[in-house]
This record gives C-alpha cells, sequence and structure tokens, in this order.
C-alpha cells in the first residue's frame, strides 16, 4: 500500500492566486499526490471589529483586525475554480477544508 501524502497550503498563498499557483508547483515537484488549500469568507468568521489575538498582534506587528487579516487571506470562488482547473493540469488532487 502506498501513502497518500498532502501538501498542506493552508492560507501560505497570502491571498495571491499567483502564490497559491506556485504552491501547487512546489507540491508537486516535492512528489505530494495532493495540495490542500482553505476556503473561507472573513464576513462569515468574525465581526468587523473583532481584534487580533495576542500571539497574532505579536508576530503580525500590525495595527489591524482580525476581520483586515483575514480578507487578506481569502482566495475568491474564481480563484478556487482556477485552482482546480490548475491542479487537474499539473496532476494533482485539489482539497480545500471549508470553514465558514
Amino acid at each position: 500500500m502506498r501513502t497518500y501524502i498532502i501538501a498542506e497550503a493552508g492560507v501560505n498563498h497570502n491571498g495571491s492566486l499567483d502564490i497559491a499557483l506556485k504552491l501547487v508547483d512546489k507540491a508537486k515537484e516535492s512528489g505530494a499526490d495532493a495540495i490542500k488549500f482553505q476556503t473561507f469568507t472573513a464576513e462569515n468568521l468574525v465581526k468587523k471589529d473583532t481584534p487580533q489575538a495576542d500571539y497574532q498582534k505579536a508576530n503580525m506587528n500590525l495595527e489591524e483586525s482580525q476581520f483586515e487579516m483575514l480578507k487578506k487571506l481569502e482566495l475568491s470562488k474564481d480563484d478556487h475554480f482556477k485552482l482546480l482547473s490548475y491542479c487537474s493540469q499539473r496532476k494533482i488532487d485539489f482539497l480545500s477544508s471549508p470553514f465558514d
């Protein structure tokens, strides 16, 4: 039996489709069978005035709300379809964790 390897991209694309596509390439080059992103809409996760958690403030060193931070990390529905198509071309499975 062969191990199925999933590369966890999460939100490491920083909201950029170009970076997300490069992550697909790197996952494929590394031998992963799939790459997993996250699907969410900031409006469905937090209120617009929700402050960042203390660890986020310490690590990000930015004066922005949790909402503003998450909004920057979103990929659009269209971006997800483009990723799905690109993964198909590259012969790597596309996965996403929905969580909003």
